[in-house]
């Protein structure tokens, strides 16, 4: 049973009751992250996540902690490039008390100047984190070479510089042209009466307030940049991005098929042909990132650097017999049970419900239907996973990037 409503202030709230269950998942949705983010916020969106859990009004960041821990509950937080979350999942006897907390990090944040320093230093070592993990920096210039510097484009984590400069005014300035009840949704999924879901999203965000929301306009361009960062590590890691649809695009299903028939499994064409057959990757895979206005399908490969250049022409060469054969029958039902599979299995799961019902309610202002998801997939043809396979991997729009101990950047 699903329940939707608008509080006077703008705030949506939805609430899917899964009976039977001991548990429930609740969670603030903002509708934004770092492709919402000016140069001078870049990466700002990330450290208020971060700075939400270092004190508020009654609280101080170790007894906002030690709270969620009495209660047993489990509380985080995440950024992306359009979309942040704060969520808590708990026993549906302390569902009460646990979205009281949930709610009073979100809104009652005061952001001390000696945790705003200290978390700073925490972030900065985030980005180093980053920076060591040669196969995330991979993918993230992977994004920059294909969406440019700014919107999708754009880390999460922001420059250091930015991150050291950031101050409690600017926090406050964002949050006020971001952090609006037109912007937030607040979704509930698990073992919690619709009534009782409801009542606490009125008690908590009822009365929250905000400046006149204004939506910030995406200018998304889409590029074949090459991009190369010469590290002293043992493997070499490059990526491809090829433009792919938005998530709402009618061809989504299709595509998702085939990105696990590329590269989604064991038994995709990547994995069967640079792993096992040739020897030349330990870890190769393919993914899609499908945003509002466009999308990235993304082929990842970590080398050794003496056979980075036949790696990558392993890769390509399997792309492009791919383009030329299609799926076989015995591939495209394969792959279209992995993805109906998927969505059967994150209907057990409230973490993953709050999500579904909370991002398409965020996204598109529509209540997710299950139903309709797992007939489109019921319809799938192979003619149409075919058709977006000849539309979607394209290698002359393609954007590459490399990390390693390479003489060169890797090329198509």
């Amino acid at each position: 049973m699903v329940r939707v409503k608008t509080l006077e202030n703008g705030v949506r709230v939805i609430i899917k009751r899964m009976e039977g269950l001991l548990s429930v998942t609740m969670g603030v949705l903002v509708g934004t992250g770092s492709a919402y983010e000016t140069d001078a916020e870049d990466g700002i969106s990330h450290f208020i996540e971060h700075m939400q859990f270092k004190g508020t009004t009654t609280r101080t960041a170790f007894e906002i902690s030690g709270a969620f821990d009495a209660l047993g509950a489990q509380a985080n937080a995440f950024t992306g490039k359009d979309m942040t979350c704060y969520y808590v999942k708990s026993t549906t006897d302390n569902a009460a008390a646990s979205f009281a907390l949930l709610a009073d990090l979100f809104l009652n944040s005061v952001y001390p100047e000696e945790e705003l320093a200290r978390e700073k230093g925490v972030v900065l070592e985030e980005i180093h984190m980053d920076e060591d993990s040669p196969e995330d920096l991979c993918l993230d210039m992977l994004a920059r070479a294909a969406f440019g510097n700014d919107n999708y484009g754009r880390n999460i984590l922001g420059p250091e510089d930015n991150v050291r400069g950031f101050t409690r005014e600017d926090i406050f300035a964002y949050k006020r042209a971001r952090y609006c009840p037109q912007n937030i949704v607040v979704s509930f999924a698990g073992n919690i009466e619709l009534e009782e879901a409801e009542a606490l999203a009125e008690r908590y965000f009822g009365d929250m307030g905000c400046d006149v929301f204004v939506q910030r306009e995406k200018n998304v361009r889409l590029g074949q940049g090459n991009l190369f960062k010469k590290k002293h590590i043992e493997q070499a890691h490059f990526a491809i991005g090829f433009p792919s649809v938005p998530r709402e695009d009618q061809t989504y299903a299709a595509t998702q098929v085939m990105n696990a028939t590329l590269g989604g499994g064991m038994s995709s064409r990547l994995f069967k042909r640079v792993r096992e057959e040739l020897g030349l990757a330990y870890s190769v895979y393919s993914y899609g990132a499908h945003y509002a206005e466009t999308g990235l399908l993304a082929v990842y490969a970590g080398v050794n650097p003496q056979k980075a250049e036949a790696a990558a022409d392993a890769v390509l060469r399997t792309i492009e017999t791919f383009k030329r054969e299609g799926v076989s029958e015995e591939e495209f039902v394969r792959g279209r049970e992995q993805l109906k599979a998927a969505n059967i299995f994150s209907q057990e799961n409230t973490s993953s419900q709050m999500l579904a019902y909370g991002k398409q309610l965020l996204y598109t202002n529509e209540v997710y239907d299950f139903g309709k998801r797992m007939a489109e997939i019921a319809a799938l043809r192979r003619e149409d996973v075919m058709e977006a396979i000849a539309n979607g991997l394209d290698l002359s729009r393609a954007a590459l990037a490399s990390v390693g101990n390479l003489k060169k950047k890797i090329a198509l």
